[in-house]
């Protein structure tokens, strides 16, 4: 009788024992739970995000704790030269950050045999276009794939500043609008050649100011399309494949560059020189964001990097600006940088 209750003396503690880790570890995910919530709450009024139903904020919110618990453990990796932060596409999958900011059609190379005009300078040893004058502030396109136009625009805004020495933002809103007669096809991506060769053909481009950005397709306003505020005579392909020509050529003028911008690193990138990765494992560079080339330098650590201008706003990366590995041993460059990248002539 005495080992019997023994027994069950010793069932009961047991039971106990379990029933006060499972108590513990339940509470303790509830906690966990709860301070995330909290996390996410301050996530949403920072960002204004408002969510019409309970169900899809359900939804963001565990989407917002998986893309925390990435950029953490990326963060904890002393390997990674670079940061990542719980930004503004928090609440969101890397497909849906894809699909809604990344919309470059491609490139097509151009069948010109002209010769590249930068091919014997002398290059220094950095170059940041911001500080002479020749870069806008940092642009935001919005929930409309129209990289590909803010990747025309700014170095056209490049080209024209060191051509008459006046800084003009221009219209993106006007390819958007206008330039729908070929392949681009405004939000839902297009071809930066392309872009160059509407300006030209259109005699040049109106600014911001007169032709403001929306961040929709609209229908053309010819009126503010028909006042020109700047122009080009064409545009030329850097070499492909070869940051040595590129270097060249960002060593006189911001270049429009594409690049593969799909990974979720890139989606979070907060600081560093960027490393990689890119694009989905397994699966070749495919290009498809552009972005503008505004200069190039050397970090603390010697990595030497790319000062690259994004159209995701100033609370992306450093400040709207991304600095990525430059000399690397693929040809292609660091997410293709080197594949496909033009720019505008005067």
């Amino acid at each position: 009788m005495e080992f019997t209750n023994l027994g069950k003396c010793l069932c009961l503690a047991l039971i106990l024992v379990m029933f006060g880790a499972w108590s513990s570890e339940a509470t303790s995910r509830t906690l966990q739970d709860a301070s995330m919530y909290g996390r996410y709450k301050q996530w949403m009024d920072h960002y204004g995000r408002v969510y019409n139903e309970i169900n899809e904020k359900k939804k963001r919110f565990q989407i917002f704790k998986e893309n925390v618990a990435f950029v953490e453990s990326s963060n904890n990796d002393a390997s990674k030269p670079y940061k990542l932060s719980v930004n503004q596409f928090a609440d969101l999958t890397n497909e849906e950050f894809i699909a809604s900011r990344n919309r470059i059609k491609g490139h097509e190379c151009s069948t010109k045999t002209t010769s590249f005009k930068y091919e014997n300078v002398t290059v220094p040893a950095t170059v940041d276009w911001r500080q002479k004058g020749a870069v806008t502030p940092i642009k935001d396109q919005g929930q409309c794939g129209s990289c590909w136009a803010f990747s025309a625009v700014a170095t056209m805004e490049g080209i024209t500043q060191l051509s008459t020495g006046k800084l003009i933002s221009l219209s993106e809103q006007e390819l958007v609008d206008c330039d729908v007669n070929g392949g681009d096809q405004g939000c839902e991506g297009g071809l930066i050649d392309n872009a160059f060769e509407f300006i030209d053909q259109n005699h040049g481009l109106s600014t911001e100011a007169n032709y403001p950005y929306t961040g929709v397709d609209g229908t053309c306003n010819a009126q503010k399309e028909a006042s020109h505020a700047a122009s080009i005579t064409g545009h030329e392909d850097v070499p492909a494949n070869n940051e040595s020509a590129l270097l060249k050529a960002v060593a006189n003028q911001p270049i429009s560059v594409a690049i593969d911008a799909s990974s979720s690193d890139f989606q979070f990138y907060s600081s560093g020189v960027f490393t990689g990765t890119c694009g989905t494992s397994g699966l070749p560079l495919m290009l498809n964001h552009g972005v503008t080339a505004v200069g190039y330098g050397v970090s603390d650590d010697r990595t030497k990097y790319w000062l690259v201008k994004n159209s995701w706003g100033a609370q992306w990366g450093e400040e709207g600006y991304i600095r990525m590995q430059r000399d690397v041993a693929e040809k292609e460059g660091l997410c293709g940088i080197a594949m496909a990248a033009s720019y505008p002539t005067t």
